[in-house]
């Protein structure tokens, strides 16, 4: 088993999510998103497309559960 994370904020972890088997989303204190997860990412995404993973326009907004 691999695994892929994508930190893309220095806070802590509150809460993890899985939004579907082996993909986990990390949530801070406000619910907003801190970090993705991806287990066994090299048969998910192919190792080639690792080596190439871009992210761009990610919202990184409050999940829609959380407390208002």
């Amino acid at each position: 088993m691999d695994a892929l994370y994508i930190h893309l904020r220095d806070v802590p972890v509150a809460e993890s999510r899985d939004i579907e088997e082996g993909v986990i989303l990390d949530f801070d204190a406000d619910a907003r998103i801190v970090g993705l997860e991806v287990l066994d990412a090299s048969e998910r995404l192919g190792l080639a497309n690792l080596v190439n993973v871009s992210i761009g326009n990610l919202p990184v907004e409050r999940a829609p559960w959380a407390a208002e």
